[in-house]
């Protein structure tokens, strides 16, 4: 009665609507998991109870991805906490402070470090968390600025990026033809990921901001600002306590040179996970790659580097490297538990045929050959739906872009099938950026180590004003069918929209 229907989509709209309503998001997580048990099991308590722990939560921490994920979490949680002890992020940000000395600088750097890490998402969001914290915090930027800063530069920046373990996803879907050719070709389509882009880059040049996040940004007095050792130790919000000594002998190559090396070891893991070492060409070997066994591979080892490294330079004693372990790994318990629930939900929705009712959908949609210009962007909007509902951007697309080949046959020359697999994506990546139970949206959160559902409630504005700007860029694109016409057009709507929203803050602010 309730599998393969609209019911399928209540559980995590309940969720979601619950976690926006009273801005905590355990107990909201917990109970749309009990409506999606319940559901499933006919409102049965008993079958209901043992649907969640065994296909639900026991078989999500079972599987080996996720495993992977929060392996590469708990890792990634020590290393930064190491870098904090040995001083090297209190080192960058006293070399920060004399070559970033404004707002508008500190976010340019932190929207530049974002684009420039584009090989994983939840490496993103956590690597620039931890190096740009600081930075932000002296230059008095709110922490959901910053986790929206983060969360603009993950999944949008790596849908766009050739070699990334989101290529290697989208790639994995694609049957009977070349995947890694037929991403590239979609990339200029991608218009959400570039809007995005550039929206957040017209935004710090402009000094706009508007919704929530004016008033995060307005509401935070000198008192509210985390303590110097704080900020300098890396350790704040639930961690605002008396912290460990951070090494005095810390510089900036403490914090530089780890980050190097995780970099070059997450790649290399990767790579390594797609075949390169048994001759695979190193852009096979990416789309082959399996990203959370790679990321664990390339983490492990840069941890063992790291310590080895601040050992010999004797910046941090063996016993301070151990402490730091636990402790790194306790600062990712709010992430990990979040994760852990938001998975679980997302096996309730699976278990309820949520995807087969999306996947009817849009096939009724293709049927109608009066619709076919139309068909990118309502790919679009269905795929932001499927991916806010369920927090998964590689779920949805994963699910429709193969509907979308079979829809066009299969033609690679049909540029039409381009702009949609496009859409397919970049909704996607837009519903997953707006969602509370996304996993990347959690990233942020735990990166920029703000309140989870703050940053979802002053980040939505933003991203529907690009979702608005996108959808009208797809019926375009379904039209003239060319990006050369589309994309600068969006781009100069996005231009348009921020210059209105401009003046009407300017506005409301001569008025007050």
């Amino acid at each position: 009665m309730f599998t393969d229907s609209i019911w399928a989509l209540l559980p995590p709209l309940v969720a979601i609507i619950l976690a926006l309503i009273t801005k905590e998001v355990y107990s909201s997580l917990m109970i749309g998991i009990i409506a999606g048990g319940l559901l499933y099991a006919g409102f049965n308590p008993i079958v209901a109870m043992e649907h969640i722990f065994n296909e639900g939560m026991i078989g999500q921490l079972s599987d080996p991805w996720n495993v992977g994920i929060l392996v590469f979490l708990v890792v990634l949680g020590s290393i930064v906490m190491l870098m904090n002890r040995a001083g090297g992020s209190a080192a960058f940000g006293r070399w920060a402070s004399t070559h970033v000395k404004t707002r508008k600088g500190a976010q340019l750097a932190t929207l530049a470090l974002g684009v420039l890490i584009f090989i994983d998402d939840y490496f993103n969001c956590l690597t620039v968390g931890s190096v740009m914290r600081p930075v932000t915090d002296k230059n008095k930027i709110s922490r959901e600025k910053l986790a929206y800063l983060i969360d603009a530069t993950a999944a949008p920046v790596c849908i766009i990026a050739p070699i990334s373990s989101w290529a290697a996803a989208v790639t994995g879907f694609v049957d009977g033809t070349n995947g890694l050719a037929l991403f590239i070709k979609a990339i200029p389509y991608n218009f959400y990921a570039f809007l995005t882009i550039g929206m957040m880059l017209m935004l710090i040049l402009s000094g706009c901001d508007y919704g929530p996040m004016k008033k995060a940004e307005k509401n935070l007095p000198e008192e509210k600002m985390p303590d110097k050792s704080i900020v300098e130790s890396g350790m704040t919000g639930a961690e605002e306590q008396p912290a460990p000594p951070v090494s005095e002998k810390g510089k900036v190559s403490h914090l530089v040179l780890p980050i190097i090396t995780l970099i070059f070891c997450c790649v290399l893991g990767m790579i390594y996970t797609g075949g390169f070492f048994e001759g695979e060409s190193f852009v096979d070997a990416f789309a082959n790659s399996d990203a959370s066994v790679g990321l664990v591979y390339g983490s492990m080892a840069a941890l063992f580097i790291t310590v080895i490294f601040y050992l010999l330079t004797r910046v941090l004693s063996f016993k301070e490297c151990m402490n730091a372990i636990p402790e790194g790994f306790k600062s990712m318990v709010p992430a990990i538990l979040i994760l852990t629930l938001a998975w679980t939900l997302k096996s309730m929705t699976d278990s309820l045929g949520a995807a087969a009712y999306v996947a009817s959908v849009v096939e009724k949609i293709a049927e109608n050959g009066m619709v076919m210009s139309f068909l990118p962007a309502f790919v679009f909007l269905i795929g932001a739906f499927l991916a806010f509902a369920t927090g998964t951007s590689w779920g949805t697309f994963g699910l429709l872009i193969p509907i979308v080949v079979f829809t066009f046959g299969g033609d690679v020359n049909n540029e039409l099938m381009i702009i949609a697999i496009s859409a397919c994506m970049a909704g996607s990546v837009c519903g997953d950026h707006c969602s509370p139970i996304s996993d990347t949206t959690i990233m942020a959160s735990a990166g920029a180590q703000c309140e989870h559902i703050n940053h979802v409630s002053t980040q939505l504005p933003y991203a529907l004003t690009a979702a608005a700007v996108s959808f009208v860029g797809y019926i375009i694109a379904g039209f003239v069918r060319s990006w050369i016409i589309a994309l600068p057009v969006s781009l100069v709507m996005m231009a348009a929209v921020i210059l209105v929203m401009k003046k009407l803050q300017t506005g409301e602010g001569n008025e007050a």
